[in-house]
């Protein structure tokens, strides 16, 4: 594929980074990620990343836009509360940059679909605001040997990790079991800094296009923990454990399953 003259000025700011190129540009081009949650986290992260030409975009929620969602969920204005965020999101990233091809899943991921969802994808980014979605993300990732993008957000706090299955630890290596209802607090019962959600989407995007890029190092075995009282980022060392239910030695997961009966508030 040529970049076209429209094209080249589009990413011109990127393109001359001698790390990209017009190579480069184009392997962005290419590229096909999915977004799961278009929410505090997914709306900057798919800013970003159609912002930076990524040729094809899902987007995966089931959720209506609410009012206060807008604080934080930057895909949505106003006008949309009660429409689709999967559609709201489509809209927004088809005017922003027309040449990116956005699918919207109006659908909520459970073990029966999410394989065949993200078969077609390159990464897949959870941005999700429940401990089902996450484990389920995780396994079929892992299962599929999907690379995937995690972060998590609550108050003023927030972390993310980049993971490439059987090549550095999962999410289930950090936290082998989803806790028990009520244990960990929703966003919709401890609040959520707005811009905190931002942040961590886009330490997603970039993660991403570096994925993409093969450039640079990945958060891969490194657990980033931010505060941002504080306005103090940390990463941790986090190896894999041999003993993780699903991507260590002898896996105890090894077919897809639902964790509904820990389903959070929703609310991220």
């Amino acid at each position: 594929m040529n970049l076209t003259e429209e094209q080249i000025e589009r990413y011109s700011r990127q393109i001359i980074l001698q790390e990209i190129g017009g190579a480069g540009q184009k392997k962005i081009m290419q590229a096909k990620v999915l977004i799961v949650g278009c929410g505090g986290l997914g709306s900057p992260c798919a800013f970003y990343l159609a912002g930076a030409g990524v040729g094809k975009i899902g987007l995966v929620d089931s959720d209506k836009v609410e009012l206060n969602n807008l604080q934080r969920q930057i895909l949505h204005f106003t006008k949309d509360v009660g429409v689709s965020k999967a559609e709201s999101g489509k809209e927004k990233l088809n005017a922003f940059n027309p040449q990116v091809e956005v699918v919207p899943y109006k659908t909520r991921l459970t073990s029966r679909n999410i394989m065949e969802i993200i078969k077609d994808y390159d990464i897949v980014v959870d941005g999700s605001d429940n401990f089902p979605t996450r484990y389920l993300v995780n396994d079929a990732c892992v299962l599929s040997n999907k690379p995937f993008s995690h972060a998590g957000i609550l108050r003023f706090d927030g972390q993310a990790i980049t993971i490439i299955p059987h090549e550095g630890p999962c999410y289930r290596c950090l936290f082998s079991e989803p806790p028990p209802p009520g244990l960990v607090p929703s966003c919709q019962e401890a609040g959520i800094l707005g811009v905190v959600a931002g942040m961590l989407g886009i330490i997603q995007a970039t993660e991403v296009l570096k994925f993409i890029l093969r450039k640079g190092e990945l958060l891969v075995g490194k657990l980033l923990v931010f505060n941002a009282l504080e306005m103090h980022f940390r990463k941790v060392n986090v190896r894999r454990d041999k003993n993780c239910p699903v991507c260590g030695d002898n896996p105890t997961v090894t077919k897809l399953i639902d964790y509904e009966q820990f389903c959070s508030l929703q609310g991220r």
